[in-house]
């Protein structure tokens, strides 16, 4: 069953990781359950722990379409 869009903007962020990282993500993205690509398990992988986090209180829950400053 085909994803629904994502109704929210992107932002495109780039991240450095060891090569024992990507190919884990490689191996996740094979399976065929994270992503079409690395790229995309990476996003998947986050938006997960994002979540965790914001179950577990670890992380304030952010007002709706508030900015985020670096």
């Amino acid at each position: 069953m085909a994803r629904t869009k994502n109704s929210l903007e992107t932002i495109q962020v780039t991240l450095s990781t060891t090569l024992q990282i990507k190919n884990y993500l490689e191996q996740l993205t094979s399976t065929g359950l994270y992503g079409k690509n690395v790229a995309e398990t990476a996003t998947l992988l986050i938006q997960d722990q994002v979540k965790d986090l914001l179950k577990s209180g670890d992380l304030v829950k952010l007002p709706p379409m508030a900015p985020i400053e670096s």
